[in-house]
């Protein structure tokens, strides 16, 4: 395993990708080079994963001068670690959403979590980016108190939302589905996708590059501050002069922006890649090669490689460090669902940061008129951390409309800031992973 497993989660050694499937399949394209003279951008973007990629293409089309800045490589964070699921909707479930905002907001939020990821889907084709983009998500019931919920959650989204996609699935179906016994029911979204998440991110770099926009890797943000004409952007001993800033940092923020560090929560997730499968054993795993969730707080999830490889998640931790062998960690998690897998060969496991929001919504906003930051997608990046790009883009090109109406949702911080936050999280894990094991 790489050096992540004995060092601090938010920095490197060598600025390689981490030692994971991902790195090892990843698309080969001309390197970035570390930023090493002053310049000027009408927008600097800070964090070189899928928010900052995204906005630097979309500002690009627009004709923006735009700079990235990235620490360490593009994609080196949650954004090439992650599982790749690009599920519809919020993190957030529709049922719960109308409970908290209304209808109408319910309805808002919906409208862009489902652009989110047919925005995905559009980059892909239009930028064609070789990523194994595949589609369908089945959603888990790990629990028989989960089975209401999950038919309820199907009714609603197929009657109240014109959403035909998704459909309940029966016990006896999922067990053929999935190849387990353990779960209870289904939902089937075969709007939702799943892809290679390292391949995509590379191919929004790429996109971004090729529409002008400047990306710098190696090239770690210390400081930043505003003066009378322009916001000054402190890196390897360089400066840069934007008109506007996008702060796109999310569990990989530490201590550049405190103003912004209370309100997420960076959690760390492991994942593990098995050798190849033979097509039966594949199949009989995931037989309709979609990717999987379950109803877990601390969940479980799983899809197969474009070359039959067993890829899942499992298992999360709250300090500064990861766990020492992270195949073991991963692979009990793995067990409890596939017993047969029990002499089958591992051949990555890995580890990365993602910032959870305290009632698990994206937290978009300005801290002031230039600068502007988003961040804490709780684990459905792939799709939101795109539209907040999109989002972002719009706003600083005189369009913030649609993203004000996410800015201006509540987002409470954390009980006694970043001080005491961690201590907090543990206790409400610890609490949630007792109730999932009863």
């Amino acid at each position: 395993m790489s050096d992540f497993n004995k060092n601090s989660i938010l920095h490197s050694n060598d600025g390689q990708h981490t030692n994971s499937f991902y790195a090892e399949t990843a698309t080969h394209v001309e390197a970035f080079s570390a930023l090493d003279s002053d310049s000027e951008a009408d927008v600097c973007i800070i964090g070189g994963g899928y928010t900052g990629l995204s906005a630097a293409l979309h500002l690009a089309e627009e004709g923006q001068k735009v700079i990235l800045l990235e620490a360490e490589k593009v994609a080196w964070g949650a954004s090439g670690r992650n599982g790749g699921h690009v599920g519809v909707g919020q993190r957030v479930g529709q049922d719960a959403l109308e409970k908290k905002y209304g209808k109408v907001t319910a309805d808002q939020l919906w409208a862009l979590g489902l652009e989110a990821s047919n925005l995905v889907s559009d980059i892909i084709i239009k930028h064609q980016i070789p990523c194994d983009l595949k589609h369908g998500i089945l959603h888990l019931a790990a629990k028989a108190a989960d089975v209401d919920y999950l038919k309820q959650n199907t009714e609603n989204l197929r009657n109240n939302y014109d959403y035909e996609q998704v459909s309940f699935i029966e016990k006896d179906e999922v067990d053929q589905m999935v190849g387990s016994a353990k779960y209870f029911a289904g939902q089937l979204d075969k709007g939702s996708m799943h892809l290679h998440p390292l391949n995509y991110a590379i191919g929004l770099a790429e996109a971004a590059r090729k529409m002008g926009a400047t990306i710098f890797e190696q090239s770690r943000v210390t400081s930043y501050e505003k003066n009378s004409d322009a916001v000054v952007i402190n890196s390897n001993s360089n400066q840069i002069k934007a008109k506007k800033l996008i702060i796109a940092c999310n569990g990989y923020l530490d201590k550049l922006e405190p103003k912004l560090a209370g309100k997420i929560m960076p959690i760390n997730n492991f994942v593990l890649a098995t050798e190849p499968l033979s097509d039966d054993l594949a199949k009989q795993l995931i037989r309709d090669d979609v990717a999987i969730q379950d109803s877990l707080y601390v969940i479980n999830y799983w899809k197969l490689s474009a070359d039959n490889r067993l890829i899942f998640g499992g298992g999360e931790n709250y300090t500064m460090k990861f766990p020492s062998n992270i195949e073991i960690f991963v692979r009990k998690y793995m067990l409890r669902v596939y017993p047969q897998l029990e002499s089958t060969t591992i051949d990555y496991a890995w580890g990365g940061t993602l910032a959870v929001t305290m009632n698990r919504m994206p937290h978009y906003g300005q801290l002031s008129p230039e600068v502007y930051y988003a961040q804490g997608y709780s684990g459905h990046g792939v799709p939101t951390a795109t539209m907040a790009g999109k989002l972002l883009a719009e706003a600083i090109t005189g369009n913030p409309e649609r993203f004000n109406q996410l800015a201006n949702l509540p987002s409470p911080s954390f009980p006694g800031g970043t001080l005491l936050r961690w201590p907090g999280l543990v206790a409400g894990m610890l609490y949630h992973s007792l109730k999932d094991k009863l």
